[in-house]
C-alpha cells in the first residue's frame, strides 16, 4: 500500500483528521517547561490528537 493511501485511511479514523507532527510533541514539552505550567503536578500529557478517546 502506498504511504499516502496508508495515511488517508489513518487519518480517516482521527478525531481531528491530521497526522501527529513533531512540533505538536515540541510544544507540549516546551509549556509543561515554561513558567505557565508551574501549577501542574504529576499529570500525563497525552499528544495524540484525540486518539485515545475516541
Amino acid at each position: 500500500m502506498p504511504v499516502d493511501e496508508h495515511e488517508q485511511i489513518f487519518m480517516r479514523d482521527q478525531p481531528m483528521n491530521a497526522l501527529l507532527e513533531l512540533e505538536d510533541v515540541a510544544d507540549s514539552a516546551l509549556r509543561l517547561a515554561s513558567d505557565e505550567s508551574r501549577q501542574v503536578t504529576w499529570t500525563v500529557i497525552t499528544v495524540n490528537g484525540g486518539f485515545s478517546v475516541r
